[in-house]
Order: C-alpha cells, then structure tokens, then sequence
C-alpha cells in the first residue's frame, strides 16, 4: 500500500519537533551552566615564587572558581611559573594560615573553597621547594600550553597590573625572568616601559620590512660627528640588531626613548601609532639629510594624489598635487548609522567626488561666475609601502566625548589597487589641467585628512600642466601601472580597547616563512589567517547604529600592504651581507650580552644575607649586605664581612667569626666551630632571594675566647638587682637549654653572676610589663614560657623581702618602676631658670604629706636650707604672678615672636638658686609624696583643647602619629573631629553657609567644645579617683645636647614613669621652666624636627618611647572651651594677598565683636595696626579663599562653627561696613577691558538677592557701563583666581544663561566669589607676533610667580614629540 501524502508528513512533522526541542533543551542547559559559572564567588590567588630556581622570582595571580579542585591550582601555577608540576609545593602566606607551613595537599579532592581559600580576598600563597630540592624548570619543548592554544591566541595577554590601560585590554605584566629565553618562535619581543606599547607595535613592523631594515643597516654612523645617545638612527640600528641576535625572550626599548629625547615620564604617555609613525619618519628625513637614506622614507612610502575642482559647465579643472604617506579611511560616513562593510568600499568612498551646488557653488574662473562643480581627489601614485589607516576614533557631538568606533571591517590579504588608479575622464576632451588658486579646500583630503609635512617633487607641483604628453603616452602609462598594483598584506596594527586608552599589538607576516606572528610587547606567538580575520570587529549580527556599541573592542587600526613586484621585493640580508660596521655592532651586542650573562650566572650564584656586628670600641650595632659566591669557604667569608665593616684598625681578623643570628629576637642560634673550610652555599642552605636569618660578625678581645653557640640553646639576658640601691646592672648573656629546670638554671646563674643560688629570685620579663616570679623550681624553661631570646631579672640576697608577697614587694614594686620608665630628654625655654637640679620624685598612692621630712633626711649633706618641692613651686608660683596676670591682660599670645616675657623672666629669680650646693652636689634623688588624685592641685591646673601650634610646619603629619590610639599629640580630637584634607579644608565645613543658617535656624553643630577641645574628664568629679594606685618616678639631671641644638638652649635629660599624665608631668617640670605649668606649652618632636602640641591633660605618655624629645614654650595653655586661631590679613589687591597677622585665642559664646575688642590691643603692638573696631571685619577663610563675613552680634560654638586649628581672614574696611545681614552677599568683582588688555582692581559688591539682574545693576553703577552691555564670569581656582590676559577674553564662561547666582553653573552662594565682568561692546585689541610673544612671557612670569597656571583648559593629552637635539625644549612660553 502507498501511503498518503498526508500521512508522510506526519512522522516528518514528529522528528522536526523532536529535534527543536532537544535543541532547545540543550541550549537551556549551556544556558544555565553559564549562570550558574557566572553566579559562582572567584577566589583570587597570589602565589609567590620563594624558590631558587629562577634569577629572579615570579609572582602570578589566579582568579578561579570557587569549585576549582586543588589539582587544578597546582596545575595551573605550573603552567604559569613554568616549572614541572609535581617538582613543588604550596604553602600559605597570609591570613589565618600564615603561621601553617604545611603544604596544600596537592593530591586532595577537595575544592579550594573547601581547603580554606577565601572569595572576594587575596590569598597569599609561597611556592616552596619539594622535600629540600629546588622545582624542575619546564622545558622549552615541553611549553606552557600545547601548540594549538598558543598558535591561535593573539589577544592582549592578561596583566596583573593593568598600568596605563583599562582592565580588559591589558598586556601581561613584565617579570624579568621572561626575558632570559627566546621564544620558541625564533624571535624577540620589546619590554613594555609602562604604556609604549604602540611604540613596540611600529618597531616590530619597521624590523619586519625587508627594504626598510636593509637600507637602516647600510647608514653608517660617525661617532666623531654624533653622539650615540641622541642618534636616532644608531639606536634603531642597535635595537634591530638585538632584535635578529639576542637570546633574550624580549629586549628593552629605553635607548631608542632616550635618543627621542625621551624621559621616563613619556612611559607612561600612551599615544597613536600612526601619530608616531609619522613623527618618527619625519625625525629620520631630518636626520638622514645628506646621506644616501635621505629620501629613503618617499621612496617605500610616499604617494601622490590631486586634489581637484571641475567645473559641470565648462569643464575648465582646478587641481593640485598632494604627498601622503597614509591613507585614512572613515569607518562610518558622517551622518550615517552604517559603516562601511570593507576595506575597498571605504577607498570607494575615499575618491567618490561631491558636488559643489546652491549655496556651496564654486566660482569658475573661465565663466567669471559661481558654477556648480564636482570636487573630489583621484590617486595619481601609490607607494611602495601602502599604509592604511583606519579611523576608529571619532567624536560624539551628542555625549561630547571621543568615541572608538568597533564597527566590523573587513580587508583582503591581497589588494588590488589599479581599479583606484586615476585615469583620464574622456568626456571632456577639452579640458584644461592647471591650478586654481582659488579652489575650495574645505572637505579635502590636504586639509582635513592628509598628511602635508612633505613637500612635493620637483616635477610635480602646483602650475604645471599635465596635458605636455600625449594622451596615448598616458593612457599606456596608467595602463601598465594598473597591472602591477596588487599588494600583498603584511602587517596588522591591532588597537584593544576605547578612546580613553587601550593597548597596541602587532599581528605581523614573515616574509622569509610567510608565517604570521602576534608580537605583543614581550611575547611572540604564532597565528593564523583566522585569526586576522578576528581583527576585522564588530559583531556576528546585523551592521547597525548600536551594533558599535556591543562589538568587540579589539580591531585592526593601521594596515600596511607591500606591493608584489618581484624585481623590487627584497629578502632580509643574511649575516654575511652585513655591511662591516654592522658586523662589528653585531659582535659588540654579542660581547655585552654575554658579559650581562656572566653577571647574571654570578648573580645567580651569590648568596646576600644581611650582616650584623658590634663594633669593638664603638659599641654600637651595625649593619650591612653581605654579598659572598656560594663556592666562597666560611674563612673567606669571615675576611670579606671584617673589610666590609672596617674593622682593621679595631680589631685583629683572627678575633672575629660569623655566627647565625637573628636580628628580630636579638638571638645568636649557632656557631660555626670546625667548619671553616665549608662552603657558604652548604652553611646557608643554598642561594635564596631572602634568608629566615642572619649573620653576625662576633669579636673578641685577644685573651678571650670565642663560646660555643649550639643549635637548640636559648640565650638569656640577666640583669641583676641591687635592692639597696635600686639599681639595674647591664644584661650578662647565658645560655640555657629549654628542657632545663629552674632550680638548674638558677645554678647555670650563679656560675655566671658569683651570686649564691639558694637565696636567688629569678623573674622573667615574658613580654612588655608582664613580670613573672619563676617559684617552682621543678618547672622547666619551657613550661614558664622561655623563647628564643629571653630578659631575666635576679635578686639574691637575705633582705626580709624575700618573704613578701611578690605583687607587695619592693623587687616588683623597682622591676615595674624600671618597665615602665623611659627617657625623654627635654628643651627648655632660654627664660626658664635652669637644670642645675637632678630631682626625683616618688608618688606613692598612700601617705601624708608630712613624710617629705622622712625622704628628706635620706639626703646626704647638709639638707636645712633645702626647700620641699612645694615650697619650690609656690614660690616661683609667686615671683610669676604678676608677670602671668600681665600676660593676660596682654592677650596672652603664647609663642609670639614680639612676646616681652623674655625680659620678664630675666628678672626672676631662680628657685634652684636657693638649694645649698652640696645637696647638688652629691646628686641624691629627692623622693616626694603627692596625692595625684586631689582635686585641689588641679584647680591651677590648664584646661586645654588639642589645638596645634601652626608656627610649625603641620603640612604633613606621619601616618603613626594620627593612627596611634594613645597618642597625645593631635592635630584635632581624633576621635570626634575630621582631619585636614590635603588642600588644607576640614572635611566638615567650618562654617555653614550662612544662607542655609538663614533658613533653619540655630541648631547643634557637629563638634562641642568638650569633644574638639580635647578636654577631658579629669575634672569631672566623677573621675577624682583616676590615677590612684600608681607609682609614679620622675628623676631628672642636666643633658649636654649636641652642638647644633643650639646656642644657650638648656636640655634635661628625664627618667620618667610613662603611666604619668601630662598635667602631672608639667607640674614636676615647673621648676626648671620657672612658670606655672598653665603657662607653658610642651610640644613633642618628631622626624624632620616636626613639633606638635601635647594638650590632652589626663592621657598619659604611654605613646611617647625612649630618647624621644619634648620642647617647652612659653605661652598661656588653653582652658576649657578656648581655640588657638590664627589671624591671617586678606590684602585683595596685592600680589600676595594672604599674610600671617599672629594668634589669637576665641572662646566659646564669645561673640565676634567681643574677639574683635581682644585683637584691636594685639594688633597694635604686634602688628602695628592702628585700627578701630568698626574699620575691620573677620571672615571665614578656607584654604586661600574669603568666605562668610562674620557679623558682629554673631557668637562662636551658635552661629559659627569653631573648631581647633582654624583660621580666620581679618580684611580692613575702606568705608563703612556694608554687610548688616546673613541675607546679604559679598562678591568681589574687576574689570577686564579688552581693548586695553588689562585688568582693574578688585571691587567689592554688596547684593540684597541673588538675582543676577541685581549684579548687572550693581557692575554698571559702579562701572558706568551700560545695563544691556554688561558681560560676567565667574572666576576658577583659588583666590585670587589669576588667568592670563591672553586667555580670559575666550577661556571664560562669558555671559552663562541663567537668572539666579546660586544655580549651576555658578554656583555662588557664599560671600568672596571672584566675578570678572566687562563691556561686550568693547573690541578686542590686535596684537602683533611680536607684541604677543612679549606679553606671553609676562604673564608666564608672572603667573608662576604666583603659583597660578597660565591656563585653565581641560586636561589635554600631551603631544608626541621627538626631539633631534636629545631633549626637550624648556622655554616656558612655548606651549
């Protein structure tokens, strides 16, 4: 039976629906397994080589998927490093793990999330040796990847650091180690410097162009007439040289940079190939003038076409004759939503002519009217070398920004280029070929597209008729030219990225293999015709306006084509063609190469280590590298470390020898007895880029003998305890064996000290101030907590205070004395009495005062003309306190340079003066008893905010000083306030805006005088019982500072309890300062001799450490609610119009009048200002620009924002004050007329509003220029906003469409705003060159004077420049 029609279709039917939907399925499922790969966290793996294998260690990154099993890390770091996998191990380097030096099981199933790496962290990893034996380097047969991966990736290869480039269009980071081998490719990639990858594109392509390499060998440079450096010519002769011989895998390009004339800041420049392309041949023609290259760059890549204009009536042809050494070709018509579908199509466009009708008709000489014309450009020579450029960056009229164009592109390998040849129209037998000098040029290649930097031949130029042959002369010309114009493809300028910055890399043909090649900065690969054919971007989808947008941003951008012409294409010349001098290049390349590979084999060799050593006489620690062959015996390396630490003259070589050291616990791990003859590399465990120890060269006197430092021994510094004298002796070094007991180390103690063992008390400092008594003496080392390097205290006598308590007795009592003290070492004010006194003082938290008199009578000597430290500070209290009442009626100004105090002080009587001199003489320590905790001795007591003295540098404040948690030093109240940003503002503003103010009213403002001053609660009564329970020790004695602290400048040298507060320790410094502590500011030094004021009264020194210094200056500390303001004069008008008055203290609730009536007596005998209060104003300042006006009836903490370390402008009034209310706004206004180039003084305008309308009105009352003709800006930068005059009349935003000043784009709603204004009626004065150029540097100088820039225009991208003398111009008027 035949079955139906019908019924075949059916199971038809059934199998296409069966196969949809299993296509469909399989397409859900690739769907879904991206989502989920997208939806799975990554982890990112920094692994660190730590081995030796490599001269220099690699560190790679790995950003994988969570799931990824550990083999396939271990897998892929081989691959990455280069070394066999299996030859190595992981272990971990940060984090958790960072003290777990197990290895990651490489064979483990787990994934890396399940071995305890972390997502969205960088994970440290170290790669070790395996099992003490160094990884096996992968060999070069073995690759990295297999041959099909790495023939066909041609892309910009991942980068750790994408410096200069975006991060999807980087090239791999540089690893020196790369560059020690060549590719396997046969040839040589060039160092990336930072961003010059477009330059390594180029150069690659020049050094694979036959004719061009050939001709560069064949110049011979003349050192007598050049030097080598800046020869451009010699240093691409040298790269091309390296290029064809080294063994290296990539070679740097720093000499072809430096001979452009080139500093390391061009590196990080990225500019446009074909930009440099012609800079670079341009910079060639100068330097090959003369010379037998001197047309060489015409010759391979100059072409010629004209330019023309034809009339449609007449036929009568204008023309002329262009030179390109490029073709650019648009990738989308102006206008058009489409771009051009190929190469062919784009040089189509190229030469399609225009006609010139209506309003754009050119005017025909022979008709004498404006006819319509066809205009256009035909080719008349193509080149040896075609160069084609591709024009992927444009401009977006609607965003406003530079845009790439990513359209799809195609180009043929091999281009025939006769159908774009020009021939003859014959439809206008009679027309005439001459030139027009008055052709239209807009739209022309010349002026918009064509380079125009050569000139043209001799035998073609504007003028001459090309009618003088015949046309059959010129017909059989262009017949055989177009025959043999086909044009073989040999190189790829590939751009990755966008318009804002990408990378460069060259896909490059070898004409000897026909092989194509990726040379991307350092790595040369292998590729394929499809793998050009992925430079042509776009989409796999329809062409379309947007199609741009979602295409691929790695493209073709410059193509060079070579013409096919067997009699001209040339092969690279072999070695034995080499011209003699290249010969000789040749070899002297070769000798420095091996001579850098000898120095690298030495290198490689060479054990570094860090050395240590005490010098004999000195006795100080130094440190050095020391640098020794692995082959080098221990003997020989003792010699080398004692030349290298000078020792000759101290000590005989024979007395010294290296031991194992450890730098970090100050511990001695081994000496080396018997192995003299050893070689380092065996004593050191081989050459290692970094060592986990170090060495010391230990010396000995000649009858001394060298100890035997074992391995597993812990060295122990004992220091013993006089408690008679409550001394600590300098450490005696011994060492111990962890699985010692005590009662065995007290006898290993007593051998050393002499001290008998059974009466001994050992105490063992574990850490800081954690003190231990070791009782139990069946414990051994270990379990009480010994380490590597150890601090013991022992005691050993038959005082009773052996059977205290250890917490109770007076050995805990001396050893946390003796933990807790540091030397500070003190500068006092030259007015302050002296330091002829050591005093000590000895708190004690219990006790009446009566018990002076006990401690007293422990003095030797005479003691009954000496007063009790009471007696001392209450009478320098009193011979002060009519100079201290002075000073506040004064204002009291502190540091002032003007300051009468050191006359004062002259007049005072030294307290020490009155102490009987054999007390001073026998140099006791004075012990006193003084409740800290009595609120009686605060009341005197200052009350400060953390106010920084800025009469020193503040511009830079190290990161430890801010970070410490305990520091008493700030700039503000770290806790509660913002720090100085770096242009000087807070982050909060100091003032709100007083418009915003008018509107809400009072309310809170952000800091309080209690949380930015700095005060704290040691005067709460809540907090009387602070301090108790603390043994507080002060011991001072004069210091002799060194020569250049200064002349007359007196120094103490402080021991001191650093649980001590301040204001306690200012009270124990009266004496010597001779003023009331509430008089004196101490200031703590850091490096580069920085000074910052201690203010916070009750913290104690635990920030401040041994031998650091304090400077005391004379002035009234701040009390509670009071802020140190510094007064600066604003000067509008002046060159300078910022000028330090002098400071000032405000307090809170003081109103700005009442500050005002304080100034007025300052500013008279400091500054000699003769003002009334009604004659000057107080403003805001921020940074170096006016702000608010201040009002009179305004208060400080209400309606102005106060804070520590604030600055205030005090301008002097011309007239009466016109700002009455916040409502108001000041503005300061100047003329600029144009005609005469110059600009007026400052002027200052008082508004009602923020009406616009209201400053034109304002500026032509003042100005006499009419209403209508007014025109404003608003001026940019910082006060005084300084513009050349060159620039203002353009540069500014003239005239800016708006009603009200406080809206965009200006944005004014606080006094001080600069606005320039002028007459728009008024012409701009024409200047000659001259005049010009003199004006131009005028204004130079005087802008960089001021520190103002001479212009303000957006960030322009820096020009390519080559410079033939070797460096750049510096003249600032050039631009």
């Amino acid at each position: 039976m035949v079955p139906s029609e019908e019924s075949q279709l059916v199971p038809k039917e059934d199998m296409f629906w069966s196969c949809r939907q299993s296509i469909f399925a399989e397409m859900k499922k690739k769907f879904s397994q991206v989502e989920s790969a997208a939806e799975e966290p990554r982890v990112l793996c920094i692994v660190q080589d730590t081995t030796n294998s490599k001269t220099v260690n690699e560190r790679v990154t790995l950003n994988l998927p969570a799931s990824t099993p550990l083999k396939r890390l271990f897998e892929d770091v081989a691959s990455k490093v280069g070394y066999v996998n299996g030859t190595f191990d992981l272990v971990w380097g940060n984090g958790d793990n960072v003290t777990d030096t197990t290895p990651i099981d490489q064979n483990s199933d787990k994934t890396i999330l399940d071995a305890g790496f972390e997502p969205g962290k960088k994970n440290f990893l170290h790669l070790t040796d395996k099992d003490g034996e160094q990884p096996h380097i992968m060999s070069e047969e073995s690759g990295t990847m297999d041959e099909s991966t790495q023939d066909r990736f041609i892309g910009p290869l991942p980068r750790e650091c994408s410096v200069g480039c975006t991060n999807d269009y980087v090239s791999q980071s540089y690893s020196y180690s790369s560059v020690l081998s060549k590719s396997e490719t046969g040839y040589v990639g060039l160092v990336n410097q930072a961003m010059t990858c477009y330059l390594n594109s180029l150069l690659q392509t020049l050094f694979m162009t036959p004719e061009f390499r050939n001709a560069l060998y064949k110049w011979e440079f003349e050192e007598s007439e050049e030097d080598p450096v800046t020869s451009i010519p010699y240093q691409l002769q040298r790269l091309f040289v390296l290029l064809q011989t080294s063994k290296k895998r990539a070679i740097e390009t720093t000499d072809v940079t430096r001979s452009f004339g080139w500093d390391s800041s061009e590196a990080w420049q990225q500019h446009d190939v074909q930009e440099l392309c012609r800079v670079m041949f341009d910079a060639l023609e100068q330097k090959w003038k003369q010379t037998e290259q001197a047309d060489l760059i015409n010759q391979l890549y100059q072409g010629k076409l004209k330019d023309y204009v034809r009339c449609l009536e007449c036929g009568y042809e204008g023309w002329r004759i262009d030179t390109y050494l490029d073709i650019p070709l648009v990738i989308r018509p102006y206008g058009s939503n489409q771009a051009f579908a190929s190469v062919e199509e784009a040089l189509h466009a190229f030469i399609q002519p225009e006609i010139l009708d209506g309003p754009n008709q050119y005017f025909c000489e022979r008709c004498k009217k404006k006819c319509d014309a066809r205009k256009g450009l035909r080719f008349l020579h193509f080149p040896y070398l075609l160069t084609l450029q591709l024009k992927r960056f444009d401009f977006d009229y609607t965003t406003m920004h530079r845009i790439k164009l990513n359209d799809r592109m195609t180009f043929p390998e091999e281009l025939d280029m006769s159908v774009f040849i020009d021939v003859e129209d014959e439809k206008s037998p009679q027309t005439e070929s001459c030139t027009d000098s008055g052709a239209e040029n807009e739209g022309s290649c010349h002026s918009d597209q064509m380079s125009n930097d050569f000139s043209n031949d001799d035998g073609v130029d504007e003028g001459i008729c090309l009618e003088s042959s015949s046309a059959a002369e010129r017909i059989s010309k262009a017949g055989s030219e177009k025959s043999s114009l086909l044009y073989e493809l040999f190189s790829v300028m590939v751009h990755s990225g966008s318009a804002a910055g990408g990378h460069y890399y060259a896909c490059i043909k070898s004409f000897s293999d026909d092989q194509w090649y990726s040379f991307n900065d350092q790595h040369v690969s292998k590729i394929t015709q499809e793998d050009i054919k992925k430079t042509y971007g776009g989409s796999s989808g329809s062409r379309g306006y947007y199609s741009s947008a979602f295409a691929s941003s790695t493209n073709a951008y410059m193509l060079i084509y070579r013409l096919k012409d067997p009699m001209r294409n040339a092969k690279f010349l072999e070695a034995h063609e080499y011209p003699e001098h290249i010969k000789q290049l040749v070899q002297k390349e070769r000798e420095l190469e091996e001579q850098e590979k000898r120095q690298r084999e030495i290198e490689r060799n060479t054990c570094k280590i860090k050395l240590f050593c005490i010098h004999p006489t000195k006795q100080i620690m130094m440190e050095n590298k020391l640098e020794v062959h692995k082959d080098r015996t221990l003997k020989e390396a003792v010699e080398i470390a004692y030349k290298l630490m000078d020792l000759e003259e101290a000590v005989p070589l024979d007395c010294c020898r290296l031991v194992k050291y450890d730098e970090f616990h100050d511990y001695l791990e081994r000496s080396y007895e018997g192995e003299e003859d050893t070689p380092m590399g065996l004593l050191l465990g081989g050459v290692k880029s970094t060592y986990m120890f170090d060495l010391l060269l230990e010396t000995r006197r000649p009858d001394q003998a060298f100890q035997c430092y074992k391995p597993g021994e812990v060295m122990v510094k004992v220091h013993v305890v006089d408690l008679k004298t409550e001394s600590v002796a300098h450490p005696i070094s011994v060492r111990a064996y962890l699985n010692q007991t005590v009662s065995e180390f007290k006898q290993l103690i007593s051998k050393a000290t002499h001290l008998p063992a059974d009466t001994m008390r050992v105490v063992l400092e574990r850490c800081y101030n954690d003190l231990r008594l070791l009782n139990v003496s069946s414990k051994t080392l270990k379990a009480e907590g010994f380490f590597r390097s150890n601090k013991v205290f022992i005691e050993s006598s038959e005082s009773s205070d052996r059977h205290v308590a250890y917490t109770d007795s007076h050995l805990w009592r001396l050893l946390d004395r003796h933990a807790n003290t540091i030397r500070l070492y003190v500068s006092l004010p030259e007015q302050s009495p002296g330091s002829q006194l050591r005093r000590t003082v000895y708190q004690k938290p219990s006790g009446d005062a009566g018990n002076l008199v006990e401690t007293c009578d422990r003095v030797k000597g005479p003691v009954g003309n000496m007063k009790s430290v009471e007696a001392i500070l209450e009478e320098s209290t009193e011979k002060l306190k009519s100079l201290s009442l002075q000073q506040q009626q004064e204002g009291d100004n502190g540091d002032s340079s003007k300051s009468t105090e050191a006359s004062d002080f002259e007049n005072i009587e030294s307290p020490i003066n009155e102490i009987d001199s054999s007390a001073s003489a026998e140099n006791r320590e004075l012990e006193n008893q003084i409740q800290i905790s009595d609120p009686e001795n605060l009341q005197s007591e200052e009350r400060s905010d953390s106010d920084v003295n800025n009469d020193r540098s503040t511009s830079s404040v190290d990161s430890d000083i801010l970070s410490s948690s305990h520091s008493s030093d700030t700039l503000c109240n770290v806790d509660n306030t913002p720090l100085p940003l770096a242009n000087g503002l807070d982050s909060h503003s100091i003032t709100s805006s007083r418009r915003s103010k008018a509107n809400q009213g009072k309310k809170e403002t952000w800091d309080t005088a209690e949380e930015d001053s700095g005060t704290d609660s040691e005067y709460d009564e809540s907090s009387k019982s602070r301090g108790e329970a603390q043994y507080m020790y002060f011991k001072s004695e004069p210091y002799a500072a060194d020569e250049d602290a200064g002349d007359g400048q007196k120094w103490l040298m402080v021991h001191v309890d650093k649980r001590i507060t301040l204001s306690a320790f200012k009270q124990h410094l009266e004496p010597f300062v001779g003023v009331p502590s509430s008089h004196f500011k101490v200031f703590r030094v850091y490096a580069s001799n920085q000074e910052f004021e201690s203010v916070r009264l009750n913290e104690t020194l635990s920030s401040f450490s041994d031998d650091n210094k304090i400077t005391i200056r004379l002035g009234r500390a701040l009390k509670k609610g009071e802020y140190r303001v510094k007064v600066y004069q604003l000067l509008v008008n002046e060159p300078e119009p910022c000028k330090f008055l002098l400071d000032a203290v405000f307090a809170k609730g003081m109103t700005v009048r009442q500050s005002k009536e304080e100034l007025l007596p300052q500013l008279r005998e400091q500054c000699g200002l003769d003002l009334t209060i009604d004659r000057f104003r107080l403003r805001k300042k921020t940074w170096k620009n006016p702000g608010t006006v201040f009002l009179d009836y305004h208060i400080y903490e209400e309606d102005i924002n106060i804070s520590s370390n604030w600055e205030v402008f005090l301008e002097i009034l011309d007239g009466v004050e016109k700002m009455k209310s916040m409502s108001q706004l000041a503005v300061l206004s100047r003329r600029w007329r144009p005609s005469e180039m110059k600009l007026d003084s400052f002027q200052e305008v008082v508004l009602e509003s923020s009406s616009v309308e209201e400053l034109k009105e304002k500026l032509s009352e003042i100005s006499g220029i009419p209403l209508e003709n007014i025109e404003f800006a608003k001026g940019r930068g910082t006060f005084p906003c300084d513009i050349s005059i060159l620039e203002i009349h353009q540069d500014l935003d003239w005239n800016p469409k708006v009603s009200t000043l406080n809206v965009w784009p200006l944005h004014i709603c606080d006094d001080g705003a600069v606005i320039f204004y002028r007459d728009k009626t008024e012409e701009l004065m024409e200047l000659s060159d001259e005049q010009r150029n003199e004006l131009m540097k005028k204004e130079s100088s005087r802008l960089q004077k001021t520190g103002h820039r001479v212009t303000y225009s957006p960030r322009k991208e820096k020009a390519l420049k080559i410079y033939l003398d070797g460096a750049p111009n510096k003249d600032l008027t050039q631009d």
